[in-house]
C-alpha cells in the first residue's frame, strides 16, 4: 500500500507540475465547461460525488488526477476522471473512469473507444479504474489493442462505485449514459487534447457488452453531436428477465443478485429489502462490502431467489416494469454492429442475444453477427481478435459487413 501511495504522491506532484507549464489548463473544447487546473483528490475520497453536485452537462469532467502507472497496460498517458452524467431515473449523477491516449500519437488524430468493461463485483475494491491499477482487469487486452493501434480508450467505472454508494449494476438506463459521457469526459479532458470531431466506436463484453449496446441505443438522441461509427458487443444480456431464469438455481446466480441489487440501487420504488428474508439481508450486505466476481462465484453458486426471499421480487408488476424499461431493442443503433456470443453460454444465454440480433437486423441495422464455440468467460477471449479487427476497419471508413 506504502508503494501505491508514493506513485500517487509521485503523479501528483508531475500533474501539478504539468499544470504549471499550462498543459492541463489549455483551453477547453468549444461548448465544454473549464475542467478543474489542478489535480486531486489522490486518495479514496475521488471517488465520492460532491454533494450537491455542481451545475454542468453530461460529460463535464468534475475532477481528474494522473492514474498510477499501470504495469499491464500499453504505452500509453492516463488519468482517473469524474464526471457528470445522467441516472436511470433522468437525474444528474457522477461517474469516475479512466482515459488512455497511445504515446507517440497525435492525439487530435486520435479515434476513441468508449470501453464497457464487464461485471467487476459489488464491492467498491472492485471498481474497474482500481482493477486496472492492480493489473487484474481482465477487459485489459481488449483495450491493449485499441491503445496499440493509435486508438485513444476511455473507460467508465459506471455509476455508484464509491466508498458509501452501490453499484446500480446491469441497469442499462444507467450504463449507456455512463458510456456515452466518458467519451465526452475524454474530450473535455484539456490534457488528453483529443479532438471533438474523433470518430467514437463503443466496445465492451458481458456487462459491457450490455453498456456498449445501451450507448449505441442511446446515442443518437442523448449525445448526437458524438461521431460515432459503430458497436460492438459480445455476450449481451439484452433481456434480464430471460437472463434471471438461466441464473437462478445455478453456477450463475451471484451475478442475478447482484442484479437484483443494482437495479434496487438505481430504483427506489423497487424496495428489495422488503422481500429479503434475514440470510438475504446479512449476505447482500456483505456481498456489498466484500464480493468481487470471485466472490459472486465461489459463495453463491447454485444458490435460489427462495434462499434470500420472503417472496420472489422478480415477479411483481414494479419489477416487471423496470426490467421491460431496461431491456434492449426499443431503439436499435443507428451505426453498425458487431455483436458476438458464446455458443455455450452458461452466464448470459445465448438465445435472448440472438433475439436481439434478429431484432436489430429487422429494423435495418448493419450487423454482423458471430457465435464461439466457449463458454462465458472465454468468450471474451475468443472474441477479441475479430471485435478489434472490426474495429480498426471502421475507423478506417471500411464498410461495415451484414450477416443479417
Amino acid at each position: 500500500m506504502k508503494s501505491v501511495h508514493l506513485r500517487r504522491v509521485l503523479s501528483a506532484l508531475l500533474g501539478v507540475s504539468l499544470a504549471a507549464l499550462g498543459v492541463v489548463a489549455a483551453s477547453p473544447p468549444a461548448g465544454a465547461a473549464a475542467a478543474p487546473i489542478l489535480p486531486g483528490p489522490f486518495d479514496d475520497s475521488f471517488y465520492t460525488p460532491p454533494s450537491p453536485l455542481p451545475a454542468g452537462k453530461p460529460g463535464d469532467v468534475l475532477r481528474w488526477r494522473p492514474a498510477v502507472p499501470l504495469l499491464n497496460v500499453a504505452n500509453a498517458d492516463a488519468w482517473q476522471v469524474m464526471y457528470l452524467s445522467t441516472n436511470a431515473r433522468g437525474l444528474p449523477d457522477a461517474v469516475t473512469g479512466t482515459i488512455l491516449v497511445p504515446k507517440g500519437k497525435d492525439p487530435a488524430q486520435a479515434p476513441i473507444v468508449g470501453y464497457a468493461v464487464g461485471t467487476q463485483g459489488p464491492a467498491f475494491k472492485c471498481t474497474a479504474s482500481k482493477a486496472m491499477e492492480r493489473g487484474t482487469l481482465y477487459d485489459q487486452p481488449a483495450i491493449n489493442d485499441s491503445l496499440s493501434s493509435g486508438f485513444a480508450v476511455a473507460v467508465t467505472d459506471y455509476e455508484g462505485y464509491s466508498p458509501t454508494t452501490t453499484p446500480t449494476y446491469i441497469t442499462g438506463q444507467s450504463e449507456g449514459p455512463a458510456v456515452i459521457d466518458s467519451v465526452r469526459a475524454a474530450q473535455n479532458l484539456p490534457a488528453a487534447k483529443l479532438a471533438k470531431t474523433a470518430k467514437v466506436i463503443f466496445q465492451g463484453y458481458s456487462q459491457g457488452g450490455g453498456g456498449s449496446m445501451w450507448a449505441g441505443e442511446k446515442q443518437p438522441t442523448y449525445a448526437p453531436e458524438l461521431n460515432v461509427v459503430g458497436v460492438v458487443a459480445g455476450g449481451v444480456p439484452a433481456d434480464l428477465t430471460e437472463v434471471a431464469k438461466g441464473l437462478d438455481g445455478y453456477i450463475g446466480f451471484g451475478f442475478l443478485a447482484f442484479a437484483a441489487v443494482g437495479l434496487d440501487a438505481a430504483y427506489p420504488d423497487l424496495k428489495l429489502d422488503s422481500f429479503l428474508n434475514d440470510t438475504g439481508r446479512q449476505q447482500l450486505n456483505d456481498a456489498k462490502k466484500n464480493a468481487c466476481v470471485a466472490e459472486l462465484l465461489l459463495n453463491y453458486s447454485f444458490k435460489k431467489i427462495s434462499d434470500y426471499t420472503t417472496s420472489n421480487p422478480l415477479g411483481t408488476p414494479q419489477w416487471q416494469a423496470r426490467l421491460a424499461q431496461n431491456k434492449l431493442g426499443a431503439n436499435p443503433p443507428r451505426v453498425p454492429v458487431f455483436q458476438y456470443h458464446a455458443s455455450t453460454d452458461e452466464i448470459v444465454n445465448t438465445p435472448q442475444a440472438e433475439a436481439l440480433h434478429r431484432t436489430y437486423c429487422a429494423a435495418g441495422v448493419r450487423e454482423q453477427w458471430q457465435t464461439y464455440l466457449s463458454d462465458h468467460a472465454t468468450g471474451i477471449l475468443a472474441g477479441n481478435g475479430d471485435a478489434h479487427q472490426w474495429i480498426v476497419k471502421r475507423f478506417a471508413g471500411e464498410q461495415a459487413p451484414s450477416n443479417c
